[in-house]
């Protein structure tokens, strides 16, 4: 019965609780769990039932594809996960909370047994996650609310397909699954940076492997130019965070700190309106923006994508991605601050690209 309840997200967050303050929070994260795994049924069933529509058939079919790609060219988990599927009928899994001080950018952390120190709380209904944003904003904090698509249980449980990424297009369905099954295979407590960057840094050259291989002309074509607007929606949100931190570094009051803080949200905002026009009018980071900006929509940003160029540096190293992550595991079992030292000095000289189904998605 134990295991049953050790409950483990990444890109959400599920995990034991302790004490009577956090029993409520323990209560909706056990039953969202055992919720979206009562509501799974085998791929296969969906797919000879005539019921099943036919687009979502073609979806899961590719799905099945994707499943038996990874496992065979990428070395990833060859277990049960993501062979079933449940429709949500929400349009995200979970609603992670992040947050950080008014005039800085470091996040807040929720401390769990073998999860360890995270930088997010998710919950499982959007109000829950609202009345707790509520609760931090009126203790000064800065917060955002993101939808998550997908997280992964780390192998303890059998994650499902979701109706929350099922019709994203191939290349970026192809993309979520590398994330996920990454961090089956790599997984550090309490360390965010390092395992979102290790599996965006999957993600990545498990795309590019795939696209290879099973990608057409058009889906090559959509997933070049999905890549492209994300990394120049990402050089933004880099080139504001590094503003604002060097507004809260400088000798200067908390009033004049404030003012150049709102400045600077007003020219993401304003810079964010010319990338859209450089897209030609495409509109799917306008979510990002649903919510009054703060330090919160930035400071997570480190999390997934600062250590991408040090991970990619190690790939290009070792070539062979079951010896990239053996390389990996011997590098998650040094202290924290040498192997993000490691990764740093490894990606010194890579520029930062695109990445993360999170944060920064968009659809």
């Amino acid at each position: 019965m134990k295991k049953k309840w050790r409950v483990l997200a990444c890109g959400g967050l599920v995990a034991v609780m302790a004490g009577c303050a956090q029993i409520g929070y323990f209560a909706q994260a056990a039953h969202g769990q055992f919720s979206l795994l009562s509501e799974a049924r085998p791929i296969d069933e969906w797919l000879a039932s005539p019921g099943t529509e036919d687009k979502l058939k073609t979806k899961l079919a590719r799905v099945k594809e994707i499943r038996a790609f990874a496992a065979r060219e990428l070395g990833l988990p060859d277990n049960d996960s993501y062979t079933t599927y449940a429709d949500l009928k929400r349009p995200f899994v979970m609603w992670n909370i992040v947050a950080t001080p008014e005039l800085s950018l470091k996040p807040m952390e929720w401390c769990f047994p073998i999860a360890g120190c995270v930088k997010y709380r998710g919950y499982y209904r959007k109000e829950d996650a609202q009345a707790y944003a509520a609760e931090l904003r009126a203790a000064k904090f800065d917060v955002e609310i993101s939808g998550v698509p997908a997280y992964s249980t780390l192998g303890w449980f059998k994650d499902p397909v979701l109706s929350t990424f099922i019709q994203y297009p191939d290349g970026e369905l192809a993309r979520l699954v590398f994330h996920e099954l990454a961090h089956q295979v790599v997984y550090v407590p309490g360390d965010s940076q390092f395992n979102e960057s290790f599996a965006v840094a999957v993600e990545e050259a498990g795309v590019e492997r795939w696209l290879e291989k099973h990608g057409d002309d058009k889906t090559r074509k959509a997933y070049v130019a999905y890549e492209g607007r994300k990394r120049d929606f990402l050089a933004l949100l880099m080139k504001q965070r590094k503003a604002l931190a060097a507004n809260y570094e400088r000798d200067a009051s908390d009033s004049e700190k404030r003012k150049e803080k709102a400045a600077i949200f007003q020219a993401l905002k304003d810079e964010y309106q010319v990338l859209k026009e450089s897209w030609g009018g495409y509109a799917g980071y306008d979510r990002w923006f649903a919510e009054p900006l703060s330090n919160a929509h930035l400071s997570a940003i480190a999390t997934y994508h600062d250590f991408v160029p040090g991970f990619r540096a190690m790939l290009a190293q070792q070539k062979d991605l079951g010896k990239f992550y053996t390389a990996v595991r011997a590098l998650s079992a040094l202290g924290k601050d040498e192997r993000h030292q490691a990764l740093a000095n490894l990606g010194n000289s890579g520029p930062i690209t695109a990445g993360n189904n999170v944060e920064i998605a968009a659809h």
